[in-house]
């Protein structure tokens, strides 16, 4: 199984347009950033290889990726368009989606125990997402909303045909059948003109286009994780999540 990061926002949620400071990967929690936390565990889940989609001060990130990573594990590939939304960054890992390997998506900017990461890989469910029903973040979720056990709807603005909704933590395994269908509906969006808003929209489009079933999902509630979008955060990760960690 092959993972591919997208790591090449400029973190404008966090510090605005005119950002110019490290890419949050590079975030630093217990004497370790972001970037070598999840090479660690990668590693430790039996991943063979990390995609990295960089953009924004790429040098400074895959430096740090050199210092941390084993030769071999990580290949990188630029997105130059960065600045212009993340479907860029999603479709720029269109070599990894068309591998024919399994793939392990992975947002870059989350702190999280390990076995987050060891349940969705290990398990029977070929495409699956993660979700928590103690809704984590301070504010702009991804939603996933179960209906009778099955995923029914995935992003941010969702109606209410659903009996369980939980938070995505920004992780999503997908089998070597649904990966270039992502890859070919990511495309879409952009030769549509509609290369606008977030990527989870290729991933919605292609769940709901999928045989019922095909789509499954992991409970990960109560295992301690957050996306690192806002100050509330990076406070959270700080005083409540990494002393989990620690512990």
């Amino acid at each position: 199984m092959k993972a591919l990061m997208l790591a090449a926002g400029i973190g404008r949620r966090l510090y605005g347009d005119n950002n110019q400071e490290l890419p949050k990967a590079l975030l630093q929690f217990g004497g370790q950033t972001l970037i070598e936390r999840h090479i660690i565990i990668l590693q430790a889940c039996g991943i063979d290889e990390l995609i990295l989609i960089v953009g924004h001060r790429k040098d400074d990130l895959l430096s740090e990726v050199k210092r941390v990573a084993p030769d071999g594990f990580v290949r990188s590939f630029y997105n130059p368009r960065y600045r212009e939304g993340p479907k860029y960054s999603l479709a720029r890992g269109e070599e990894v989606l068309r591998s024919g390997d399994d793939v392990l998506f992975m947002d870059a900017d989350v702190l999280y125990h390990p076995k987050l990461l060891q349940q969705l890989v290990s398990s029977d469910h070929k495409t699956c997402f993660v979700i928590d029903q103690n809704f984590q973040s301070t504010d702009d979720f991804v939603k996933v909303c179960i209906n009778d056990g099955e995923i029914v709807d995935f992003g941010k603005s969702l109606g209410s045909d659903y009996d369980v909704v939980g938070e995505w933590p920004g992780f999503f395994k997908m089998s070597t059948e649904i990966a270039p269908q992502i890859a070919d509906s990511v495309l879409g969006f952009i030769a549509r003109g509609e290369d606008g808003g977030a990527y989870e929209e290729a991933f919605c489009e292609v769940l709901k286009s999928s045989t019922p079933g095909t789509f499954r999902y992991e409970d990960i509630t109560g295992t301690p994780w957050v996306e690192l979008d806002y100050d509330a955060d990076l406070e959270s990760a700080t005083k409540k999540i990494l002393p989990q960690l620690d512990a």
